[in-house]
């Protein structure tokens, strides 16, 4: 398997694909670097050179934050976010949804499994 980043990308597919599995490289940003790079996109990751790869690997570091310092960029934004108690920063704090979803219902991603609270007694029960 390839190495790039730090990443054991998969050898049988194509390089444009490959690319995706490093945190912070989508389809579409993989293949503005294999342009940029001079590889075709149609290459299998097992075919790429050693060379190729080195300069790939390089242009990804010097260009792009990818994996651990991508996520460590991420979650010192929301850190800062929860710090100056932004209304993005409490949704977090809270465990809610932060870009304005519904929270009526359809929000059990966020809020986790529902919380079943007790009814009110009627006053025909109590006496």
């Amino acid at each position: 398997m390839p190495r790039v980043a730090g990443i054991d990308i998969p050898a049988d597919k194509r390089i444009v694909i490959s690319l995706t599995y490093v945190y912070g490289i989508g389809k579409a940003l993989s293949q503005k670097i294999l342009k940029a790079v001079n590889i075709d996109e149609n290459l299998r990751a097992k075919d790429v050179h050693d060379d190729q790869l080195s300069t790939l690997g390089a242009y990804i570091e010097k260009n792009f934050s990818t994996e651990g310092q991508l996520r460590r960029q991420e979650m010192q934004n929301i850190v800062r976010m929860k710090s100056i108690n932004c209304y993005r920063g409490i949704r977090h704090k809270v465990g809610l949804p932060v870009r304005g979803q519904r929270t009526k219902t359809n929000a059990r991603t966020r809020k986790g499994r529902k919380k079943t609270v007790a009814g009110k007694k009627n006053v025909k029960e109590l006496g």
